[in-house]
């Protein structure tokens, strides 16, 4: 899939994970009318994302959250009563949306290389798409409280257990190498973080997510695939 493609897909679902988020909390957002609640969440999150990687979420003012979102203090507290209630709903969006998204976009696929491939590509194309919420949730989880920390400590683990899932899965029908699942899935998802928090590195480098996908892929392809001896007597790996 294309990058563009992608962006496409994922924007139409960041109105549905806010929607879903409305409906499960109808008792916090104090709007009756759903497109209108969708639509503020979707300027309040942006806008909160965007002053919290500029500054920190802890040095923003509901003020300054006001005049980037374009909406009142009074439409704001219809969303939320506190910053910390904020904070929690921006956590809960970016965790739903990236297993929403991981899970259908890898649902189905058979062959363990592509599912790998299409796992590592979404996650990217995912992590170019939210960088704000990515990025903001990685700097800020030392900042939250200790339920809270927790919830994103288990998100992170979410990703790498999906990853750790497709290795046991290839090694189990004879395609991939006795590796180790959850290393292997930890410096996966390290080298994931490695795109979202230095985009600078690789921007200078003129290095597209297209282009890094495939990179990373070939990569991790080199190391759990289980080569198979040719007639010659050589080494190959399907491709």
């Amino acid at each position: 899939m294309k990058f563009e493609t992608f962006k496409k897909m994922v924007s139409l679902s960041r109105e549905d994970i806010c929607r879903e988020l409305f409906l499960a909390h109808r008792e916090r957002i104090k709007i009756k009318k759903e497109r209108v609640a969708v639509g503020n969440l979707v300027k309040i999150f942006e806008a909160a994302l965007a002053i919290s990687n500029r500054k920190g979420f802890s040095a923003m003012s509901l003020r300054e959250l006001s005049t980037e979102a374009g909406l009142s203090m009074g439409a704001l507290y219809t969303c939320f009563s506190s910053k910390e209630e904020l904070l929690d709903l921006l956590q809960k969006l970016g965790r739903t949306m990236v297993m929403k998204v991981l899970l259908s976009q890898i649902d189905g696929i058979a062959d363990r290389r592509e599912k790998m491939k299409r796992a590592i590509q979404t996650h990217l194309y995912l992590s170019e798409v939210m960088q704000p919420w990515f990025y903001f949730s990685y700097m800020e989880t030392k900042n939250l409280k200790k339920d809270e920390q927790k919830k994103a400590i288990e998100a992170e683990l979410f990703t790498e257990k999906v990853f750790a899932g497709i290795i046991t899965e290839g090694i189990a029908d004879g395609r991939f190498r006795h590796v180790d699942p959850d290393m292997t899935a930890a410096v996966i998802k390290a080298m994931l973080q490695d795109w979202y928090l230095k985009q600078w590195k690789y921007g200078g480098r003129r290095v597209t997510v297209e282009a890094y996908a495939r990179f990373l892929f070939d990569v991790v392809d080199s190391y759990i695939v289980k080569p198979l001896k040719s007639k010659r007597g050589t080494h190959g790996r399907h491709r």
